[in-house]
């Protein structure tokens, strides 16, 4: 008896394939065109992470160095650092501040921010000198676009 298989080919944009991803985009995010996202939190301070996007890139995350509560960060500068087994990678603050929280859960399990990047891998927490800088940060839509460039 023949066994006889069937494969229907099927194409697929380049688009196609990265809506899925691109919907996990929160829409409450800002950005910076190196991947950071910042969140404004109710209580004003800013919640700051690396998007899916660069995680994905990077790779299997395994050491990341928190900056010091209480330390002053400028945005557009480095405040911490992951590493993988691929690269490490400085993490610039989106806002000027002073650093009140960090993950402390990255210690023990940096390959949280693998997981869940938008989410429980978040870096650290900035209480901002100036939340106008976050309105010179792109929306979710302008960060899906650069993605979608640099992917080309």
């Amino acid at each position: 008896m023949a066994v006889v298989a069937r494969i229907t080919a099927c194409t697929l944009t380049h688009t196609q394939l990265l809506d899925p991803i691109m919907s996990e985009i929160p829409g409450d995010l800002k950005f910076l065109k190196s991947h950071e996202w910042a969140r404004a939190e109710d209580d004003g301070l800013v919640r700051v992470g690396i998007s899916d996007h660069a995680q994905g890139q990077l790779g299997d995350l395994v050491y990341v160095e928190l900056p010091e509560v209480g330390s002053a960060v400028k945005a557009g500068t480095g405040a911490a650092v992951v590493e993988s087994v691929k690269a490490a990678s400085d993490i610039y603050s989106p806002v000027s501040g002073e650093v009140v929280e960090v993950n402390e859960l990255l210690n023990d399990k940096p390959e949280i921010i693998n997981e869940d990047a938008f989410g429980e891998g978040w870096i650290f927490l900035v209480r901002p000198s100036d939340r106008a800088e976050l309105d010179e940060l792109l929306d979710a839509n302008e960060y899906e676009e650069l993605i979608e460039n640099e992917d080309h």
